[in-house]
């Protein structure tokens, strides 16, 4: 019997109990769509990760007060509380005149939340912050309208402002934002640029947001110390020497603050691949446990298709008697039930397959946005058909072994 003869037998078998099998399909599917879903989460926060580490540059890195390391537990926080300082604009003079491996380096600021206005209109919870007009070009700003500051404007303390979408859609719906005021802490600041929307993370809005010079946002907000302290955002000029810009950057600092040799960084650097580095120590043990949950519902739905089948079995053993005793050799038999095992696992991982991509969709709409891969697609087929086969062999195998004439006794 050819291989065309047994599909279409192992079909015509599948479509003659349509409810059994729909309940067998159902395991299989429940297990595909649980695991695929978790996969498209996770490869969402991935890629998600990594298009953030684009878009703030490949080739620039971020000096703050605190590093990643200071944050492991509460007494390394209450250390680095201790140890480590604001940065100051003085140090950043020294790292840029002193420095011979970075290309820019700018400064900024935040930390902080106001309700604005503009007319009748309110907008609460809005996060303010201040950059210096270099920040657009290191941190690739996306600006939809209008522009971002310029160095007179932040030299002089002008009271203008970089707002992002959601704010300009409320404030501003027909679309003349630009030139208009709005007021934050009863002071007014002109609008001068929009930035083009970025959307939502985990629901938090990434468009809420108010942006103003440096001085302006020092002078507004009681000084730029403590929370509202600056970061220096820095790029390396060549970036095949981005590790030693670093570096540089590291040493100069150290040489600035008089930090004894062996004695620990009282500042941090974080660069894209530390952050790189931080997602996965911190979530890829997590990933493997998540993952293996929906696994085990594979495995719940190979053992419902192995049931069916052994059940499948037991009714059509006349069947199979007959069937042997007009010539059907036992690797006939076998072929059968082992496509038959297949076909209806294969059809669930690609129904699966299929809910999974519009849960997918669902969830984009409110966290970020999922990703099921080609490669992922396929092996989920792959995995589903070797589950069926897998679940099949010892139905399969009973079936062939049987002896004719008892089959044919069966009632």
């Amino acid at each position: 019997m050819n291989f065309t003869e047994t599909l279409k037998l192992a079909f015509d078998a599948v479509m003659a109990h349509k409810l059994r099998s729909f309940l067998t399909l159902l395991g299989m599917i429940i297990g595909v769509t649980a695991f695929m879903v978790v996969l498209s989460i996770l490869q969402g926060f991935n890629s998600y990760v990594d298009e953030k580490i684009a878009g703030i540059g490949s080739n620039s890195f971020s000096v703050q007060r605190f590093s990643m390391d200071d944050f492991k537990d509460t007494d390394t926080i209450a250390e680095a509380q201790r140890r480590n300082t604001d940065l100051t604009f003085d140090e950043m003079d020294f790292i840029r005149d002193h420095a011979q491996l970075i290309g820019e380096i700018g400064a900024k600021a935040g930390n902080t939340s106001r309700d604005i206005k503009h007319g009748d209109e309110t907008l609460t919870g809005v996060s303010i912050s201040g950059a210096e007009p270099i920040i657009a070009d290191i941190d690739k700003l996306d600006i939809a309208e209008g522009r971002f500051f310029s160095t007179p404007e932040n030299d002089n303390a002008a009271r203008v402002v970089y707002i992002g979408m959601d704010v300009a859609n409320k404030f501003f719906p027909r679309g003349d934002a630009l030139g208009q005021e709005i007021t934050i802490s009863g002071i007014p600041y002109r609008v001068i640029g929009i930035q083009v929307a970025k959307g939502t993370v985990f629901g938090r809005p990434m468009d809420n947001f108010v942006m103003m010079p440096l001085k302006t946002f020092g002078a507004a907000f009681g000084g730029l110390t403590n929370s509202r302290a600056p970061s220096f955002s820095v790029t390396a000029k060549d970036p095949d020497r981005f590790d030693d810009a670093v570096e540089e950057v590291r040493t100069l600092l150290r040489i600035k603050r008089k930090i004894p040799f062996g004695e620990k960084d009282n500042f941090g650097i974080m660069t894209p691949d530390a952050i790189a580095g931080l997602r996965d120590r911190i979530f890829g043990s997590i990933f493997i446990v998540v993952l293996a949950v929906p696994a085990i519902a594979l495995i719940v739905g190979a053992i419902v298709v192995m049931n069916i089948m052994l059940v499948s079995v037991t009714e059509r053993t006349k069947e199979i008697g007959i069937r042997m005793s007009l010539g059907a050799r036992k690797s006939d038999v076998l072929r059968q039930f082992l496509f038959e095992s297949t076909l209806l696992a294969v059809a669930g991982g690609v129904i699966g397959l299929i809910l999974a991509k519009l849960l997918g969709f669902i969830i984009s709409q409110f966290m970020f946005p999922t990703v099921i891969p080609l490669w992922a697609a396929g092996l989920a087929i792959v995995v589903a058909g070797g589950v069926g086969v897998l679940a099949g062999l010892y139905p399969a195998w009973k079936a062939a072994m049987l002896d004719p004439i008892e089959a044919l006794r069966a009632d």
